[in-house]
């Protein structure tokens, strides 16, 4: 099976951080939330993947390179519409479409066979949210099947409380029901036209940890929730003291403190009698001067905090970020 990944979007929510980059290229401890994303579909036997681009698309390209194919949106085609532009690479088989800022572990895998199981045109992975309002919610039956929607709705409104994570299986049939226009979106769409047309599609709903890092808030979570183990990723580096994970090469003064859960990467430089509270990611490349003190902070790769400084709370970065990322 063949998977897309949606990677066109702007990201206006993760401003002034997506000014700088475009949003699937944002660090998540060591490699950007794409990368992350890549790694599972590769996990669950996914090799054959493709991209739209449109906001610095030379970025992903660049760092990606033949890892996966591409296709480019001069003018946004919206959430469905730049799926349909890559219709001939999915063929006539059933094939998988995953959001570029899904930060998850979910298994792909019972996706897929509730997908087959169930045998509608398409399956939505869907979780079960705190705050629906943050999220459109899927009304269902007791079979599963999809039968209505609700856009952001006030928790005492609210019909379900299951968030549709933007991670679906289709049928090539699906494009039977897209309107006659390039821009196209599932939730304004397609699914409508879905429900009117009598057309089965079903939820599969997922116990795996979910985040789509939509705003500064839900990065920060969703990179602490990884420091904190509830989202499993892969991450290189050694445990230097309970909940300190350091890459390999690094070297810190004796007399620094560090103290978990913090994850230090590849290059990072820390200062003498510098202090690093945890939670804390300090991404490759970044440099804490002599004394500086950080608490509950990210650091983006090749950041440098300032002798001295005391940073609580934040998510610094610094202009020309992508310079600062490496491969992995």
């Amino acid at each position: 099976m063949r998977a897309m990944v949606l990677a066109a979007g702007l990201g206006t929510r993760l401003r002034p951080l997506t000014y700088e980059i475009t949003k699937p290229m944002v660090p998540v401890l060591d490699r950007p939330v794409m990368a992350h994303i890549l790694d599972l579909l590769e996990r669950h036997g996914f090799e054959e993947v493709i991209a739209n681009l449109h906001y610095f698309p030379d970025s992903i390209r660049a760092y990606f390179g033949e890892r996966l194919q591409y296709r480019h949106e001069p003018e946004l085609l919206g959430t469905a519409g730049g799926v349909r532009e890559c219709r001939q690479f999915f063929g006539s088989h059933p094939f998988l479409v995953i959001s570029g800022d899904a930060l998850t572990d979910i298994d792909l895998g019972a996706l897929v066979a509730s997908h087959r199981r169930a045998g509608g045109v398409a399956t939505l992975a869907v979780k079960k949210v705190a705050n629906t309002r943050e999220y459109g919610v899927v009304l269902h039956d007791r079979e599963g099947r999809v039968t209505g929607f609700q856009e952001k709705p006030p928790p005492e409104e609210a019909l379900s409380d299951l968030g549709n994570c933007g991670i679906y299986v289709f049928e090539p049939a699906i494009f039977e029901h897209f309107p006659p226009r390039p821009f196209v979106d599932w939730a304004q769409d397609v699914f409508p036209v879905l429900l009117e047309r009598d057309v089965p599609f079903h939820i599969h709903e997922v116990r795996e940890y979910w985040n789509d890092v939509g705003s500064l808030a839900e990065l920060r979570q969703g990179t602490f929730d990884a420091l904190a183990g509830e989202l499993r990723l892969p991450v290189a580096g050694r445990e230097l003291s309970p909940g300190v994970i350091v890459a390999d090469g690094v070297a810190l003064p004796p007399d620094a403190e560090l103290s978990g859960p913090a994850w230090v990467g590849e290059g990072v430089h820390i200062g003498a009698r510098a202090r690093v509270m945890g939670p804390a990611v300090l991404g490759d490349g970044a440099r804490v001067g002599d004394g500086a003190q950080l608490r509950s902070t990210i650091l983006f790769p090749g950041t440098q905090i300032a002798p001295g400084a005391i940073v609580i709370g934040a998510i610094a970065g610094h202009a020309g970020i992508l310079a600062s990322l490496r491969r992995h």
